[in-house]
Parts: structure tokens; sequence; C-alpha cells
């Protein structure tokens, strides 16, 4: 077989682009997941897991749970199959397993904003629960034919606080910023890190695999590093272009 030179960019170039994450999407499954959900349902979409196949062709999935209210007493969860994503996708929601990364409202309003689960659609919400003083500090409670729904959003082990709800509200709902509770010793309260996530999904695939993926991150980084340096060393005071892995 032939190639000519056409061609032979043509083979580069879908190699290039394998190597860098895989084919392109059109439509994220976020999106289409969104988009097959009724507009009169009320609905809270969490990243539940994140996984990372192959090494020099990299492959990038992730897993939601939905909480999905259909009428008044009809409330329930599902774990979604494993759903394959775009590099800068994966990129884009690395830091949030285990948060509300979209949510639609009683009166249809659609937030793609990432959240703390809950936050969007019932912690504050006086249809479901209310603030309960305990030890000094202010809870969320739901009322007793909701309390599943502490199970649901893992708020039985990590509640959440009004301090920290009042925080969200006042400084990041709304404005694109993600809020992720205050920070101690051991990380955030929420988010892929988080004590929260751990307990919340401690069988994950990421949290069993997350390890690896950091370190061929870190080697590939070192190793644009090291070419780049060699480049500068020997061009004097001409640029040199040295390629990572991007967020």
């Amino acid at each position: 077989m032939k190639f000519n030179s056409n061609s032979l960019f043509a083979v580069l170039g879908i190699l290039v682009l394998s190597a860098c994450g895989g084919k392109s999407f059109e439509k994220s499954p976020l999106d289409e997941i969104v988009r097959d959900l009724p507009t009169d349902e009320k609905f809270s979409v969490i990243l539940h897991d994140m996984h990372v196949k192959g090494n020099l062709f990299e492959e990038f999935f992730h897993q939601y749970r939905i909480v999905r209210e259909r009428g008044e007493d009809d409330i329930s969860e599902i774990t979604t199959d494993w759903h394959q994503v775009g590099r800068d996708e994966f990129q884009t929601y690395v830091n949030d397993m285990g948060m509300e990364i979209a949510a639609r409202d009683s009166t249809g309003k659609l937030t793609k904003s990432v959240a703390p689960p809950g936050y969007n659609n019932y912690v504050g919400n006086e249809k479901y629960g209310r603030w309960e003083n305990r030890g000094g500090s202010s809870f969320w409670a739901f009322y007793g034919q909701y309390a599943f729904m502490s199970s649901m959003f893992r708020m039985a082990t990590y509640p959440a606080q009004r301090s920290y709800y009042n925080d969200w509200r006042g400084n990041y709902r709304g404005t694109g910023r993600r809020y992720y509770g205050p920070s101690s010793a051991g990380g955030s309260y929420y988010g892929t890190n988080s004590a929260y996530n751990r307990s919340s999904n401690p069988n994950s695939v990421w949290s069993r695999n997350r390890s690896s993926f950091k370190n061929r991150v870190a080697g590939r980084t070192s190793r644009s590093s090291s070419t780049t340096g060699r480049t500068s060393r020997s061009s004097g005071s001409s640029r040199s272009r040295g390629g990572g892995f991007g967020k």
C-alpha cells in the first residue's frame, strides 16, 4: 500500500489525537443523561467514580449516581454504567468525585455547577427537613418520611453543617467556583480526596488505581521537563517547546 504525504500526515494526526486522550466526544455523557431525563423531573447527578485505562493510548471513564424525584413520594437513586469521556472533561471533574455536578429543581431550572451533594435541591429546603442544633452546631436533618435521603447523600456520617451551607450559598452558589468545605489535615470536607468521598465509595476503582495514574502523570511531566531542559541548553537563547500533561 502506498501513502502520499497527505495520508501520512492524516495517520500521524490520528495517532497524536489518540495519545492525547482518545477520540473526541461531540456530546458528553453528562449532557446526554440530562437530555434523557424528563424535563419535569427533579434530579441530582453525582460523580460516583472515575477510571483511566491504558498507558500510551489512554481512555477516560466516569460513573454517575443519580437521585431522581419522579413524584411526591417517589424518590430513588441509581448508579449508571461506565461512560467514556474525553480527556478535557475528565480533567474538569478530576477533583469532584462524590460531588453533585448537575441538578434540576422543581421549577425546571437546570444547574451544572459543581456543589456538595444535595445542596442544590434538598439541604436548606424546608419541604424536606430542618436545621437542628447539636453540640453547639447546627446540622441539616431530613424529616422522618425523607430520612432515607440522609443515606443517599451520605449525611449520616458527614452531616451538612449550617455554616458550610451558608458559606456555599453566600460565596459560591452561581459563581462557577467550587465549594469543598473547610480544609483540615486530612484534606477538604468534600471532593475526590476527602474522607467523605472515601467513606461514601470505599471500593471505588479510582481509589484503588489513582496512585498508578498519578505516577504516570508525574513520569510524563518529568520526561517533558528533562527534554525541555536539554533543548534549552543546546540551543542557547532560542526558545524551546516542551510537551506535558495538560489539565
